[in-house]
């Protein structure tokens, strides 16, 4: 049997883990921190999918659903594909022990959210990422042919042979943050599973660990990256001053939330207290959301819409944030339906079904990614070829199966079922192994990093250009300008990289900066507005 390495410990890093485990294949998880400091367990909303085989209008509404929202950039097929597995593997997950909420007949509780025309989103409360990690966690933990290897940041792949990506990869170096060592781990093949990419912004809904790793360390193995534009920004994010922004889960909108300016709060709320006063009938908030400008749909557009909507306004405004309005709504079963939720909203003396809940955008998934066919094995760059024993599922992959936008709660479904894919794949078409040497790190003439300012500030710096620059509404000028800074900031940091000795700081920055580089030149690029990417210069 082959020994696998995965990085990553979200749905599809530690799915695969237990697939191949499962076929006596030796695994071996590394992990940034603990196994739960993932995106899957920050993800509120669910898990899309229609669980009966014979439903196929069901399917084919989903179908339909995604392809509207991915803005004529899906592949077809990888959608239909994805929809069609749905059902086996999200019972695959509740084999494994994932409690999706189920109503008083024991059928599943079905919630709807943007963009869906239907309910058909599976769902643990508002905290059902969390639900998905703990299953898999405990599960992974007692598998007898699973290691994981917690507090450990890959660093860089290692190739069969260097330079030449066509022959595959046989490894990865990785930093030990207990011992400080860089570990040579050898693998027949390798499953990067490492998320998004969110900390390139200064407000975002990702984890700390969201820093690129995967699609950098990929991209500097020569593999092909697709669609790196295209960054989804999540139009609901508690927006609380000085506070970190906290996903509002697309599911209250989906219960009846709507968004409104302060114009058409103050409003709505005028004409209520009119019809009190004339004794007819209290109006609804739907009418006066200014997203209606936007689409017909208001605050159940999907999530590049509802973004745009909320940033022109901001911009017009000058206001810092809109509100979720959920007043009009019960108060008991809101409670109920989203208790994480009103937990976090107690720190902040806010009541669902009582306060209007201050929300701005913030930066939340990479729809683009490694380059990858239909069992996840990452494409070489100007070539149709794939990198041997390698393989990307998650955030982190490009499938086609989002387009230029993503359709909310499909991503879980995305991440499992390629994580199917590539787990089958590789129990099909065992990797040759590993038979020589591998090179081990090379830390000669290198330096311990003593001023730690300049990786600060440059940090900051990226963080400040990638969120005033590279935002939800773009233009030429402010890209090129993002550009410039970039280049510079590259500069640096392979300058630091290579005098000094590796730090998870270290690796982190030339990683995001890396992967700013490839979003800001795709965005470059591009000549017409689609999707998650709108430049005022094209219109």
């Amino acid at each position: 049997m082959s020994r696998i390495a995965i990085i990553g410990s979200g749905i599809a890093g530690l799915f695969s883990a237990l697939k191949l485990a499962n076929s006596g294949h030796e695994i071996v998880v590394i992990t940034k921190q603990r196994l739960k400091d993932s995106s899957t367990n920050w993800a509120q909303g669910g898990i899309a999918g229609i669980l009966d085989k014979t439903n196929q209008s069901g399917k084919n509404a989903h179908i339909i659903d995604t392809l509207q929202a991915g803005d004529g950039l899906c592949n077809e097929e990888v959608v239909r594909n994805v929809i069609e597995r749905a059902s086996d593997c999200i019972n695959e997950l509740v084999n494994i022990g994932v409690n999706f909420e189920k109503n008083e007949e024991g059928a599943f509780r079905l919630a709807k959210e943007g963009g869906h025309s239907e309910r058909r989103i599976l769902h643990a409360k508002d905290a059902t990422g969390r639900e998905i990690e703990r299953a898999l966690s405990e599960a992974a933990k007692q598998h007898p042919k699973i290691e994981l290897m917690r507090n450990t940041l890959a660093m860089d792949l290692i190739q069969r042979q260097h330079g030449d990506p066509s022959k595959g990869v046989c490894g990865i170096w990785c930093f030990d943050q207990l011992t400080k060592e860089v570990i040579t781990l050898g693998a027949d093949a390798v499953i990067i599973a490492t998320g998004g990419v969110g900390q390139l912004w200064a407000k975002t809904t990702n984890p700390n660990v969201a820093t690129g790793d995967g699609i950098a360390m990929a991209f500097r193995c020569g593999a092909s990256v697709k669609d790196m534009a295209f960054i989804q920004f999540h139009p609901t994010a508690l927006a609380i001053e000085n506070g970190r922004p906290f996903l509002i889960t697309e599911a209250l909108r989906g219960e009846g939330g709507v968004i409104l300016d302060k114009q058409g709060l103050e409003n709505w709320q005028n004409d209520c207290k009119q019809s009190l006063t004339n004794g007819t009938k209290k109006p609804k908030p739907d009418d006066y959301s200014f997203t209606l400008e936007f689409s017909s749909l208001g605050s159940m557009a999907t999530r590049d819409i509802v973004a745009r909507a909320i940033d022109q306004n901001l911009k017009q405004t000058g206001n810092k944030w809109v509100y979720l309005v959920t007043s009009h709504l019960d108060k008991e079963i809101l409670k109920n339906s989203f208790p994480n939720m009103q937990k976090h909203l107690d720190k902040y003396n806010l009541t669902l079904g009582h306060d209007h809940l201050p929300i701005s955008p913030a930066a939340h998934y990479v729809v683009g990614g490694l380059e990858v066919d239909q069992f996840g094995r990452p494409k070489m760059l100007d070539s149709n070829s794939v990198i041997p024993h390698l393989y990307a599922v998650g955030e982190v992959a490009c499938t086609g199966m989002h387009g230029a936008n993503r359709l909310a709660s499909n991503s879980l479904l995305e991440a499992v079922v390629f994580a199917d894919n590539a787990a089958r794949h590789i129990i099909e078409n065992p990797p040759m192994n590993i038979t020589h040497k591998l090179p081990d790190w090379r830390a000669d003439g290198l330096d311990i990093l003593t001023e730690h300012a300049s990786i600060v500030n440059d940090l900051t710096m990226l963080k400040d250009t990638m969120s005033t620059e590279v935002g939800i509404v773009r233009n030429y000028q402010r890209l090129n300008r993002a550009l410039r800074r970039i280049k510079l900031l590259d500069k640096e940091i392979n300058i630091i990289w290579k005098s000094s000795i590796p730090s998870r700081e270290i690796v982190e920055l030339r990683n995001l900066i890396q992967v700013a580089n490839l979003i800001i030149e795709d965005a470059v690029n591009r000549k017409e507005n689609r999707g998650l990417h709108f430049n005022t210069d094209l219109i």
